[in-house]
């Protein structure tokens, strides 16, 4: 394909810039994800010829040059040719023809717990809802039990092999949630544990404070005075630096949006973000709620309804869609795609991998459900683990490919970006950069 913007566009390039280069990438073909390179999943190619989209924002026959583990130049082959005598073998990497994405970001996930939940997954098999299970003591309760049992060294051990999982599928960034704590020490245990998995592997992990999950034992039929200790513990957590997002249940077996809204005040004064599982099991109001409060993302969607999608185009609130749950739990209920889409509300993929409703450690396969299960094109679940993804954490540096973004990379061992969700059980992965360097992914 011809593309219809070429990067030396972008800044001018001389001789000592195409010679100062970390590393480079060379003859490889680029999925960007950026509007500068004619990524617009919204543009129907009708309106204006002269401004035609770019499937995936893609480059052919292209090169990267990376500075101080960030994308320095974006350009050609060709273009970069004549200095490669300037570069050491091993700076260089010719990846013949294969495909560079962004790295990989999974935007929704609960990977820090500890214990199992298959007998619940028996349960459904036998007939039994989520809320059936929930009313008789499982669910994420359960959950909170084993999780509070183990101490940090157990539960790191535990979350890490999720961790892998993923990195083995060219993630990069990963949000990881609380919320099996429901009291201030195992709610900090769990955050701590995930800082210490982004530190160990050297990927970016963001923190989301999810204390406002469910209501725990101790609390029970008092939901207010929970709510309150919520309140209370964030400043905390905030103050040792373990909090990068706030985020709660707002469903009629969790928290109303009242209620909610009590926990978004707090995390206002503190300057930080919100998002939201929303409209998963019913509509009271959430996906409102988080747009009024510029959230990041509104998660799950099922009942989602259109006059709170405007709301959260207006917002710019990212639509993050969870088809391992959805799965899982057998769901007939899509969300609402094509309304999504007429509002133009940029749509997130994740895994929302979590011990009861999504085990899920695979965003590959997250991606093949989006496509299977939700009907998003190859292009949209693609867009869904990188630039939207980046959205729904804040993560402006992240998820594209373009000069002043984060080297983070993956490189894929396939014939065209449509093999992403197409495939199921082969993982195409040949190497990531995280932050400008290579690295294994096994």
């Amino acid at each position: 394909m011809t593309n219809t913007t070429n990067s030396t566009d972008q800044m001018p390039i001389n001789d000592s810039t195409l010679t100062s280069f970390d590393y480079i990438i060379i003859n490889a073909n680029l999925a960007t994800f950026s509007e500068q390179y004619g990524f617009d999943i919204y543009n129907d190619n009708q309106t204006n010829n002269q401004n035609k989209s770019i499937p995936y924002g893609q480059l052919e026959n292209a090169a990267i040059g990376i500075k101080d583990g960030k994308i320095a130049w974006v350009g050609t082959h060709e273009q970069i040719k004549p200095h490669l005598t300037h570069y050491k073998n091993d700076q260089i990497k010719d990846v013949n023809g294969n495909w560079v994405t962004p790295g990989l970001i999974d935007c929704h996930t609960h990977i820090v717990y500890g214990g199992n939940r298959s007998n619940e997954f028996e349960a459904r098999l036998q007939g039994a809802s989520y809320q059936d299970i929930a009313a008789q003591g499982g669910g994420i309760v359960s959950t909170v039990s084993a999780t509070r049992a183990a101490n940090e060294e157990e539960l790191f051990a535990q979350s890490e092999k999720r961790l892998l999982a993923l990195i083995k599928e060219g993630v990069t960034s990963v949000e990881i949630k609380s919320g099996y704590g429901l009291d201030l020490e195992t709610e900090r245990k769990m955050l701590k544990v995930a800082r210490a998995l982004g530190d160990k592997h050297h990927i970016h992990v963001s923190t989301t404070y999810l204390a406002a999950h469910a209501l725990p034992p101790e609390y029970k039929d008092n939901a207010d005075d929970y709510i309150e200790q919520v309140c209370q513990w964030l400043p905390i957590l905030h103050s040792e630096d373990l909090v990068d997002a706030v985020d709660g249940f707002c469903e009629n077996i969790a928290f109303t949006a009242e209620q909610i809204k009590r926990v978004f005040d707090v995390a206002r004064s503190l300057d930080l973000p919100v998002k939201l599982h929303s409209e998963q099991l019913s509509n009271i109001g959430a996906s409102a709620l988080v747009a009024d409060y510029q959230g990041l993302s509104s998660d799950h969607l099922e009942h989602l309804a259109e006059d709170d999608i405007k709301k959260m185009a207006a917002s710019n609130t990212v639509a993050v869609l969870l088809p391992g749950a959805f799965y899982t739990l057998r769901d007939t209920k899509l969300p609402p795609i094509e309304m999504l889409r007429k509002h133009q509300v940029p749509m997130a993929i994740s895994t929302d991998c979590n011990p009861g409703t999504s085990p899920l450690t695979s965003l590959l396969l997250a991606m093949n459900m989006g496509c299977t299960l939700f009907y998003l094109t190859t292009e949209e679940v693609l867009a869904g683990t990188t630039v939207h993804a980046a959205q729904a954490l804040g993560l402006a540096n992240k998820g594209k490919i373009e000069v002043g973004c984060d080297a983070d990379l993956a490189l894929w061992d396939i014939a065209r970006p449509a093999d992403f969700a197409y495939q199921m059980g082969l993982n195409p992965i040949a190497g990531i950069m995280v932050q400008g360097k290579w690295r294994e992914t096994v």
